[in-house]
């Protein structure tokens, strides 16, 4: 009878030892983190009414320095501004500092799912207008949340942080006690 127990219990043994382990999935799905920081472009020269593509002024110019400096520690991968004298300055400082070449956008054409598509996990800076910023970052949030920026601020900074696909954003504004 000893024997017989031995035997059940080496087969049942064997037969446990034997069953289908479960498999472990140890691949996790790579996060993807993309962050798109978001300005409006510095102050721009007021002096002719008639000039539709101005340059800076002195407090813009300090106010673009400025820029470079609270994004020095970010490591950008990408900088983009639309094509016109006052965006272009004000993302210039920046650009030097990091050793990035500014690319052109035309807001009104933009393909939104391509833009973030091509900076997918990388840290990008958009230089735009009073009226694209806030639209540009509603295109990346997919939500209508922002609406144009007061025509005399130029210190607005959104962070759109786009983690697996889920979007959030911070505003923050910054001064500048930059010379007139």
């Amino acid at each position: 009878m000893k024997a017989i127990k031995y035997i059940l219990f080496i087969l049942l043994s064997v037969n446990l030892s034997c069953k289908d382990e479960p498999v472990v999935d140890n691949s996790q799905e790579e996060t993807s983190i993309s962050t798109f920081y978001l300005i409006r472009h510095a102050e721009k020269d007021r002096t002719n009414l008639d000039d539709a593509d101005p340059e800076l002024n002195q407090k813009g110019l300090g106010r673009a320095m400025h820029w470079a400096e609270i994004l020095a520690d970010t490591e950008l991968d990408a900088i983009y501004s639309t094509d016109y004298n006052r965006t272009s300055m004000t993302a210039a400082p920046t650009s030097v500092k990091q050793n990035i070449d500014v690319q052109y956008y035309d807001p009104s054409t933009i393909d939104i799912a391509q833009f973030k598509a091509d900076n997918l996990n990388k840290n990008v800076l958009v230089v735009g207008h009073s009226n694209t910023t806030p639209e540009f970052v509603n295109m990346l949030i997919d939500e209508q949340k922002f609406y144009s920026i007061d025509d005399s601020e130029n210190g607005t900074l959104f962070i759109v942080k786009i983690i697996n696909g889920i979007p959030t954003v911070d505003k923050l504004i910054f001064n500048c006690n930059c010379p007139e």
